[in-house]
């Protein structure tokens, strides 16, 4: 699971934004203005049949600051991201 949900950061994260753009998934925001320092990112890759998923997930960070339930807070009512 990715930490970023519980980052302080994550509304202005430009790793999280990538992260988001690899999910196209909608984007907190168009213009993230933080770089985090030293985020590490897994990438898993599944295949079924012919189709090829990837799931990228960020691990670790140094800039991490947790603030529990910071995602939710800004997409209320929307199944947080796994």
């Amino acid at each position: 699971m990715c930490i970023c949900i519980n980052c302080q950061y994550v509304d202005r994260c430009q790793t999280y934004n990538a992260v988001e753009t690899q999910h196209q998934q909608p984007h907190l925001t168009e213009d993230p203005t933080f770089e985090p320092v030293e985020p590490t990112i897994n990438v898993n890759i599944r295949t079924e049949s012919e189709t090829i998923e990837m799931e990228w997930d960020v691990v670790g960070c140094n800039s991490f600051v947790e603030e529990t339930g910071k995602w939710a807070k800004l997409r209320p009512g929307m199944a947080i991201p796994t």
